[in-house]
């Protein structure tokens, strides 16, 4: 895999990240670890939260090959198992007084039918209850700390997703791609009605959203099977590559221009491909209705509570 080229990097403002913490889900590979070598190449402390300690472990020298001096650590999360998200919560808390990025990068795309731990369908319960619970835990650090952000990792798919609220769990009928969908349209829900809140409530944080076109990373898997290998050789031809989609992530969570509720993509035709740049969300995640209903069911599901008056 190639490296962000000279000329990708220079399309994306290179703040210096000295002094700052941030913690990425899934980092261990795809999208997520091309922004962290972006990131700890600009002094940023990266927390890698990750599944897998040996896959993490594995990225994290891969990262220190590139960037030797940069400050780099692993410590295990699994978003779709919320005794994880909480006890990853209390650890991080019981280390560090201050977090300044926090990136929902995470996800599980079209598996098999199967419920979480917790009884969520996979998708639904990984790719947003993990992510929603965890920003929650970790707000009061983040407000915290001046300049922070939540970036959550959207997806295109969210342009065909709609929240079946009478069947979130998948008992009445499961088609995987549609449930994918559904979770990439929570996700946009999630990251704009945050950054409303936040603001309606007088935090300092901002939520911005972002995604990556259509990017070939290690996503495209069948379940837990890696995909035919004629499947990959033509995302890798044909499709965005990690290191490119990854810089909507660093735009997102590093310009500082940005305010909050942006959308970030590439910039190409049908923002498949491209540089980052500022994208209109399908009305579906502007939904204000659907983002209300869906708050209040992710915090029943959760039970984790936001300190929002409003």
């Amino acid at each position: 895999m190639q490296e962000i080229s000279e000329s990708g990097v220079d399309r994306v403002e290179q703040q210096d990240l000295a002094g700052k913490t941030a913690i990425i889900t899934g980092a261990n590979s795809g999208i997520g670890l091309e922004a962290a070598k972006v990131l700890a190449g600009r002094g940023a402390r990266i927390i890698m939260a990750v599944r897998s300690q040996e896959k993490g472990e594995g990225a994290r020298s891969e990262i220190l090959r590139l960037h030797s001096r940069s400050l780099v650590e692993v410590m295990q999360l699994d978003v779709a198992d919320l005794e994880s998200v909480r006890f990853f919560s209390e650890h991080f808390r019981s280390r560090f007084d201050s977090l300044d990025l926090l990136i929902n990068n995470a996800g599980v795309m079209m598996p098999p039918y199967t419920k979480t731990k917790d009884g969520f369908e996979l998708q639904f319960g990984g790719n947003h209850l993990g992510h929603f619970a965890l920003a929650g835990l970790l707000l009061p650090l983040l407000e915290g700390t001046p300049g922070s952000r939540i970036v959550t990792i959207g997806s295109l798919a969210h342009n065909r997703g709609a929240i079946d609220f009478g069947n979130l769990d998948g008992s009445k009928g499961y088609k995987a791609k549609k449930f994918y969908n559904q979770s990439k349209l929570a996700n946009m829900l999630f990251a704009m009605e945050l950054d409303k809140r936040l603001k309606a409530n007088g935090y300092q944080t901002i939520s911005v959203a972002c995604h990556p076109g259509v990017s070939a990373t290690n996503i495209f898997k069948f379940g837990k099977r890696d995909a035919p290998a004629f499947l990959k050789s033509y995302a890798n031809r044909f499709l965005q590559p990690p290191e490119m989609g990854a810089l909507a992530t660093v735009y997102a969570a590093t310009m500082p221009h940005l305010t909050g509720g942006e959308y970030i993509g590439p910039d190409g035709k049908g923002n498949r491909k491209g540089f980052p740049a500022l994208e209109l969300p399908h009305p579906s995640a502007l939904d204000r209705a659907a983002a209300e209903k869906l708050w209040s069911v992710s915090e029943k599901l959760t039970g984790i509570v936001f300190p929002f008056d409003k």
